[in-house]
């Protein structure tokens, strides 16, 4: 079981500032370690779709590549 403590951000903050400067930064380190957890989660939760299947996004991706190819040839393609 948890132990729960009330600490307002305030008090949090005051510890957090007499800190030494490696702890700061293992704490800092921590919490964007959840963050970019919590981040990629939410986004990979926002994309989710039974809609596609791997053919379709196959086929979508070589359209777009053919099109970036078409775009990068040269306009007049001469011989001397």
């Amino acid at each position: 079981m948890e132990a729960v403590v009330d600490i307002s951000y305030d008090q949090i903050l005051s510890l957090v500032k007499k800190m030494p400067r490696l702890q700061k930064i293992r704490l800092t380190e921590e919490l964007e370690k959840e963050s970019i957890g919590s981040q990629l989660s939410s986004l990979l939760k926002a994309f989710r779709t039974d809609e596609l299947c791997l053919d379709e996004i196959d086929k979508e991706v070589e359209i777009v590549r053919q099109q970036i190819y078409e775009r990068a040839k040269p306009e007049n393609q001469s011989c001397f």
